[in-house]
């Protein structure tokens, strides 16, 4: 007669709810930073041992990751559906209204995790590094590619360089992000956004 198999040797099931253990995680990583983060930080927050996290999550860079998807679809995600707006000016008004909104949020960290993340590192960190930039510039990309179809449209004039003004506003998202997690104030960043929005071509 064959023993039973114990529940360890089986598996238990997970006693923590996955989805609020990486918005704990973002809250951590969007803090501090992919370096400025340890295993103590995370476990901490998330309520769950090392073991289980390597478990769930794999290890720390893996974990960022998952934190970065879920960033880009919840506080980011905003850039997704700003790209659907009918114009190219309504996609730019949406865009910094909504990162001012995102970048002070009481409550919130200052600024943009895809930013401020791992600007600077070490060797070890380089991957995560690579892994910011990619996604930064898929980012640009999507607005771009917006332009591109604006100006298709006749949204946008014939002597538009999509390319440039995609780069251009989007450095200015960036440097929003930056002013935020120095302490501007949202009236403040929207200044900035007005102000940017002049080289809006008509």
């Amino acid at each position: 007669m064959k023993a039973k198999k114990s529940s360890a040797a089986m598996g238990r099931p997970r006693s923590f709810d996955m989805d609020k253990a990486l918005d704990s995680a973002l809250q951590v990583f969007w803090q501090k930073g992919y370096e400025g983060t340890s295993l103590s930080d995370l476990t901490k927050a998330m309520g769950i041992n090392r073991p289980s996290l390597y478990a769930a999550f794999g290890d720390k860079g893996a974990l960022f990751r998952k934190v970065l998807d879920r960033y880009q679809q919840g506080p980011a995600g905003y850039v997704r559906e700003a790209l659907k707006e009918p114009t190219a000016r309504a996609v730019l008004e949406r865009l910094f209204r909504s990162a001012a909104e995102v970048s002070a949020t009481p409550g919130n960290p200052k600024g943009c995790l895809l930013v401020q993340g791992a600007l600077a590192c070490g060797n070890s960190a380089e991957p995560i590094r690579r892994e910011l930039i990619a996604r930064r510039a898929a980012g640009e990309a999507g607005v771009r590619r917006r332009f591109q179809r604006a100006k298709a449209e006749g949204d946008l004039p014939v002597n538009a360089n999509p390319a440039d003004l995609a780069r251009f506003f989007v450095a200015v998202l960036h440097g929003m992000a930056v002013e935020a997690a120095s302490g501007a104030t949202r009236s403040q960043l929207r200044r900035i956004a007005e102000i940017a929005m002049r080289a809006c071509p008509k």
